[in-house]
């Protein structure tokens, strides 16, 4: 194999001032224009920003500092290295799964590389229901055109893998539209192992982007180190305190560091942002903060095939069908995307059902098995009110999501859309992410089989990769927590850019809406710091 050149290492070795775990020691204060929270979507492009017009920036990141060279496509390194809790972070009643990063990049340096603006219906009800009127397409366009330049967004235009070339050959057939997901990649060696880091540097995450332009800038990164607390006076956040942690997250000895800036910005995403704001006791008037946190939940149904799918392999999201999304109105029953995710032994093993024997015939036919995921739109109505982010006796934030029987009807349209489409596409049987569900082999028998089933917690098995919400964007401080700008309505200089600002879920994956939403806000933030104009490179 050609050797891949290591940038992470590169930039270390020329000098980057980086902190924490391995690195240089902590240092017990810190001075700077701009501390960031976080070093995912929101906090990468922030970072670059304010970098490039010349502010001083510290990067807090609870995760460690991994690269090319340590992504070695297992699931065993991944896992307990890239991701909260080991891929094992589950809402407060343990019924929801959620995958969600915890490393420099967050969940842009594991997920699978899927790019979709904020869709327009879902941007026409923030403006109507949380008075954000300047959030239009055509006001968008520009930010999401800069993000998709800077971080290679665009066609793939390699043919899908078999599991996902199958979910276009099932709707086809069924006359359901399906069409190509963009991907955030450069020179793709098409090997299939996003969710574990890329090995190649293709994925243009902020790991390879954003946050090295911020580093060659002079920014400072505190790896291994969580941000405990906010330092609050009357409107004004005094200082940020944070301290070290293993590579698991369990606290370690050390004074830790206190950092002074100018102004603060929680980046840590929809669970952990307003986790560091409830410890902090920020401000919260009118109870909004934590509130409205969204999953997009997920529900899946797999299929076996005569033919070799090999679903880790390849490409791992390249087609998508957003037909269920508009069959009722946004704020009707609840609406689906279908995807086709990829399949890796060890966390399939965790997910499908069955136990001994029964999944021992399972992981047999792994090769040959397909699998398609309804991500469910939630937030729009009143019934889909979202969860809350509480905090545990530890402090640690924690997501109650309750799974009410609105969302567990829109669950199980979603699993007899999913199977209909395998069947469409020549599959031997389907059989539904559900403790009781059966393999049926034809489509009557599985429309019968899954209109019989009891759609509840822990049997339906539901999990989440998008977490969105819980410090949400309004345009009158009773209805969220942050103003348009991404301020916080009571701390003066404290901003928020992440998914948390999200009013609702997206209705799609949600890491470009994440760029071009906070492109705009971290723009406007670096110009009134620093009365310069900068747009990302």
């Amino acid at each position: 194999m050609t050797a891949v050149p290591d940038p992470i290492r590169d930039g270390l070795a020329r000098g980057w001032k980086v902190h924490g775990g391995p690195h240089a020691p902590l240092p017990e204060t810190l001075e700077a224009d701009v501390a960031i929270v976080g070093s995912g979507a929101g906090a990468g492009i922030t970072a670059e920003l304010l970098c490039a017009a010349g502010l001083r920036v510290v990067i807090v990141e609870e995760g460690p500092l991994r690269s090319s060279s340590d992504f070695r496509q297992l699931e065993s390194d991944a896992y307990p290295q890239l991701y909260q809790e080991s891929a094992s972070r589950k809402t407060a009643d343990k019924a929801i799964a959620i995958l969600q990063g915890r490393c420099v990049g967050g969940s842009t340096t594991v997920n699978w590389t899927s790019s979709f603006r904020t869709p327009s219906d879902t941007l026409q009800y923030w403006r109507e229901h949380f008075a954000l009127p300047e959030l239009t397409d055509d006001e968008m366009s520009p930010w999401f055109l800069q993000a998709e330049r800077r971080l290679s967004i665009g066609p793939w235009l390699a043919a899908p893998n078999v599991n996902n070339d199958l979910l276009r050959l099932g709707a086809a057939r069924l006359g359901i539209s399906a069409s190509a997901i963009l991907r955030n990649v450069k020179n793709c060696w098409n090997l299939g192992s996003c969710g574990l880091g890329c090995p190649t540097n293709a994925k243009q995450s902020m790991l390879l982007t954003t946050l090295p332009a911020a580093l060659d800038k002079g920014a400072i990164l505190l790896v291994q180190t969580r941000a405990e607390r906010l330092e609050i006076a009357a409107d004004q956040v005094q200082a940020l305190h944070c301290r070290p942690v293993a590579l698991n997250s369990g606290p370690l000895p050390g004074t830790g560091t206190r950092v002074r800036a100018r102004h603060y910005v929680v980046a840590g995403g929809a669970i952990n942002s307003p986790g560091l704001l409830l410890r902090s006791d920020a401000p919260d008037p009118y109870d909004r903060l934590g509130r409205r946190t969204f999953l997009h939940p997920v529900v899946v149904s797999t299929a076996l095939f005569e033919q070799p799918i090999e679903a880790w392999q390849g490409a791992p999201q390249t087609m998508y069908s957003d037909h269920f999304l508009g069959v009722h109105p946004i704020d009707g029953p609840m609406g689906y995307k279908l995807e086709a995710p990829p399949l890796y032994p060890v966390i399939s093993s965790i997910a499908l059902p069955g136990f001994g024997a029964e999944q021992a015939a399972a992981m047999r036919a792994f090769p040959h098995t397909h699998a398609l995921l309804a991500l469910l739109r939630d937030g729009f109505h009143a019934e889909s009110p979202g969860g809350q982010v509480q905090l545990g006796s530890d402090g640690t934030p924690v997501l109650d999501y309750r799974l009410n029987a609105f969302t567990m009807e829109g669950a199980r349209r979603a699993l007899l859309s999913m199977a209909e489409i395998q069947f469409a596409a020549g599959a031997r049987s389907v059989t539904p992410i559900h403790e009781a569900a059966r393999p049926s082999t034809n489509w009557a028998q599985a429309r019968k089989s899954i209109e019989a089933l009891a759609m509840e917690p822990y049997l339906t098995r539901v999990l989440s990769a998008h977490q969105m919400g819980g410090c949400g964007m309004a345009g009158k401080p009773e209805l969220g927590v942050v103003r348009p700008d991404g301020r916080h309505w009571q701390l003066a200089n404290l901003s928020v850019h992440d998914g948390s600002l999200f009013p609702t879920s997206i209705g799609a994956n949600p890491q470009l809406s994440i760029y071009g939403l906070v492109n705009r806000l971290a723009t406007k933030l670096a110009r009134e710091l620093s009365g310069r104009e900068v747009r990302l490179a």
